[in-house]
């Protein structure tokens, strides 16, 4: 399909990659890489994968089901269930800047990470 080619071509220029250099880390050679990018061959869902994993993109962007890099049914967060509402209060708080709370959060991260180095 041209859309996917199109899509891992406009990925890879996206943070200025040549074939060469993505290869690698992808776990591709670089003749697949250009075969892909030129319509040449359908990369198979193996492949495709790597590519949304590498690029943080969906497979629905990676084949044109949709223009949100995200895709349609992800948001970018994860849906937790609220098994302890106190608790999600407590964390949103702590992550608050203007929180009296967050000070304490600090120093006792910090504290816990020296105890860990130790």
């Amino acid at each position: 399909m041209q859309i996917v080619a199109d899509r891992l071509r406009e990925l890879r220029h996206s943070v200025d990659l040549s074939q060469n250099k993505l290869a690698p880390l992808l776990g591709l050679r670089q003749s697949g890489v250009n075969r892909y990018e030129n319509n040449q061959c359908e990369p198979s869902i193996k492949v495709l994968l790597r590519y949304a994993d590498f690029f943080d993109v969906s497979l629905d962007y990676i084949c044109g089901r949709t223009d949100e890099p995200k895709g349609i049914a992800y948001s970018g967060e994860p849906q937790l269930e609220k098994l302890h509402p106190e608790l999600d209060e407590f964390i949103e708080m702590c992550f608050d800047p203007k929180s009296p709370v967050n000070k304490r959060l600090k120093k006792t991260l910090v504290q816990m990470l020296e105890d860990e180095t130790k």
